[in-house]
């Protein structure tokens, strides 16, 4: 890589690090005001937490020589390869002039953060911050690490993968930037978390409004600003598949976005602003795995389709009888499948529907099978081991009062503080 292609992985690095406090603004907007610290320290939490461990030793196992072409990707007897903890190899080339893996390291680094800061909004309004920061760890360790190997580690000659994570090399997955592993991944285990904490006290269908619809559609905008980043620079240069997959990061959220307002009116006699933003989330999900695979004709239709099916998806919680707070199930889960799935349907040179036959839709089936059931077994395990020993959900008391006084001390809003009271 030259420098220019370096400077655009650092760019695009920096636009998706922002997504994090971006989905802070849109979980945090979403839940009750007593909630809302709580709820946004989630994210920034895992920020700090995940951005420790991949500098540490998350980008040694997802990106170990072991990846190549192995189911768990791991080097070592205890399972890192000590060349890469710190990313001390990485840094050797950096000083010698190439600082374009270093960068890719980075890069990759917010991808992780992301993903697990995805799966809070699942559990809000109910989950203690300690219990979360080490389910947050373990999940990123057990189960974001390696998957991140068997999608994203792989080596590239002539156009064609030749080594690389045994779903991407062995499979034939096709993934450019992070249905299965991001999407998928954080979804199914948001499900798990869902179940072991239980519904919320007083569950049912409307029985809390957004708090503050202005800081969802903030969170909204930062996060589709993010996600040009996240889609064109995974190509890791800035060439036309990057184009590609810029375009499209445009035209599915909106495709999704008016479907969702359309499907609001007949339904419920009003579009939302919460829907539209709730489609532009979820089209910018789908888009994620298929991004440089579709012709932007197809990825706009990709969007109207999961607009509808998005928003179907999130009235099953109320259907199947579980509490994902901020339908990340509905949304990440539904639409990373859906996404990841629609390559094999109308990707180019492989979908079913151009005449290339169902091999590609069956090596994408796959993929997300083994993804979603690995990612929520583990998930559901890690969740019930801390909620059977320090505890994951907070007191029914403190859960009706609100999290924010009790987990962390303050409120989102001083006009509720009594420390800003003008009495005494």
């Amino acid at each position: 890589m030259n420098n220019d292609h370096t400077m655009f992985l650092i760019i695009c690095s920096a636009m998706v690090l922002f997504m994090t406090p971006g989905l802070a603004f849109f979980y945090g907007g979403l839940v009750r005001a007593s909630s809302v610290v709580s709820m946004m320290m989630m994210s920034i939490g895992s920020l700090g937490l995940i951005g420790v461990m991949w500098v540490l030793f998350g980008y040694a196992i997802s990106f170990s020589n072991a990846g190549h072409g192995r189911f768990i990707g791991w080097d070592g007897v205890v399972g890192i390869d000590l060349n890469k903890l710190g990313l001390e190899d990485l840094m050797q080339q950096a000083l010698h002039g190439d600082g374009s893996s270093l960068a890719f390291a980075g890069f990759q680094g917010t991808f992780a953060i992301i993903t697990v800061a995805l799966i809070s909004g699942a559990i809000a309004d109910r989950a203690r911050f300690g219990s979360w920061m080490i389910f947050a760890g373990l999940w990123a360790t057990l189960v974001y690490f390696p998957i991140a190997g068997w999608i994203f580690n792989y080596s590239v000659k002539d156009g064609k993968i030749v080594d690389g994570g045994w779903l991407v090399h062995q499979i034939g997955v096709l993934d450019f930037a992070g249905g299965t592993v991001v999407e998928i991944a954080s979804g199914a285990s948001a499900l798990a978390l869902a179940l072991v904490l239980g519904k919320r006290f007083g569950f049912t269908k409307g029985m809390h409004a957004p708090h503050n619809v202005p800081l969802v559609l903030i969170g909204t905008g930062i996060l589709w600003f993010g996600w040009f980043g996240f889609n064109a620079g995974s190509e890791l240069a800035a060439d036309g598949v990057a184009s590609l997959a810029f375009i499209n990061t445009l035209a599915a959220p909106v495709g999704a976005m008016i479907t969702w307002a359309i499907y609001e009116k007949l339904a419920h006699g009003k579009p939302t602003s919460i829907g539209v933003a709730s489609g532009a989330i979820a089209g910018l999900v789908a888009i994620t795995p298929s991004c440089a695979y579709l012709n932007p004709e197809w990825a706009l239709l990709l969007g109207a389709l999961v607009g509808v099916i998005c928003a179907l998806a999130i009235e099953l919680k109320f259907i199947l009888g579980f509490d994902d707070s901020l339908d990340v199930v509905g949304i990440h889960l539904v639409g990373g499948l859906v996404g990841t799935l629609y390559i094999g349907l109308l990707g180019n040179g492989v979908g079913l529907f151009l005449g290339f036959g169902a091999l590609q839709l069956g090596k994408q089936a796959v993929g997300a099978a083994v993804i979603l059931v690995y990612a929520f077994v583990i998930a559901y395990a890690l969740g019930w081991l801390i909620q059977k020993t320090i505890g994951f959900r907070v007191t029914s008391t403190d859960e009706i009062a609100g999290v924010d006084l009790v987990q962390h001390g303050e409120l989102g809003y001083a006009g509720g503080d009594p420390r800003w009271s003008w009495r005494g």
